[in-house]
């Protein structure tokens, strides 16, 4: 079981809004800041904007929905949600730090009428029965053991006909993950799962599966496309995820990728809907 402290320490760094406020200014940006512009540092997921593009268009929203981020980080994924769909998002997340700047992204942005965040756990939303008219998590479920209580947390704030999609890193092979990962310091803040235990906690408190979509051939090319742009940049971007993850960011994402290279791990999509 993972400690909801232990996880909240490892993505606590201090001091990030300031970070990406310093990666803002030494590219003349001042607010109101594009939500584009600020993509690069806050999709904290394999593919940032090209995974976020697809896996939103498959939830079907509209401006009249209503729609809630399991474990939404700075918000990066919510605003573009409610900017390319009109909807009304609200993201819950465990770490204050990530709460605290996200709002003022958000705010940065203009997007605070259609975006919430708050802080607290995905386990136990501050939301009401049958309120939401859809729910996604992106890249949240590596750190929570139970399954069965993120499909049933789901389940009780979405209203009949409700869509709850999941793009997650799943285990897909046997063997031991290397760590650091950018999801956990060590084994012990991880909770990686295969894609069947994740179905099996969806079908056991009533969803429908609808989809399952391994993004393996996808993440395999932008970590190539990634590498070949790097070796051309004379040092990191002033907007990145090394913002977040901190000076071992390489070693994080050299394990992660070696992992998926070797057959271990997979970002894989999984779409369900409550009947009617």
């Amino acid at each position: 079981m993972t400690d909801p402290n232990e996880v909240a320490h490892h993505y606590h760094s201090g001091h990030l809004l300031k970070r990406i406020s310093d990666g803002c200014a030494a590219l003349d940006l001042t607010p109101p800041i594009s939500r584009d512009a600020l993509a690069p540092v806050d999709e904290f997921h394999i593919g940032g904007r090209l995974a976020t593009e697809p896996f939103v268009k498959a939830l079907d929203l509209s401006p009249q929905s209503r729609v809630v981020d399991f474990g939404c980080g700075l918000g990066g994924p919510a605003r573009y949600v409610a900017a390319a769909t009109g909807a009304h998002v609200t993201g819950i997340d465990l770490t204050a730090e990530f709460v605290e700047t996200g709002r003022a992204l958000t705010e940065w942005t203009g997007m605070s009428d259609r975006v919430q965040l708050i802080e607290g756990s995905v386990l136990n939303l501050p939301l009401e029965s049958d309120s939401m008219d859809a729910a996604y998590m992106i890249h949240v479920g590596m750190n929570i053991a139970d399954k069965v209580g993120i499909a049933r947390e789901a389940m009780r704030v979405l209203k009949p006909g409700g869509i709850f999609a999941i793009y997650d890193v799943m285990q897909v092979g046997e063997g031991n993950m290397d760590y650091p990962a950018p999801w956990a310091s060590t084994s012990d803040q991880s909770a990686l799962a295969p894609p069947e235990t994740y179905e099996a906690a969806l079908k056991s408190v009533g969803f429908e599966l609808t989809d399952r979509i391994d993004r393996t051939v996808f993440a395999k090319q932008f970590f190539e496309d990634l590498a070949a742009a790097q070796s051309r940049a004379d040092g990191p971007p002033h907007l990145g995820l090394h913002l977040i993850m901190g000076d071992d960011t390489a070693l994080k994402v050299q394990n992660m990728v070696r992992n998926i290279e070797g057959g271990l791990i997979a970002p894989i999509e999984i779409h369900a809907r409550l009947p009617i």
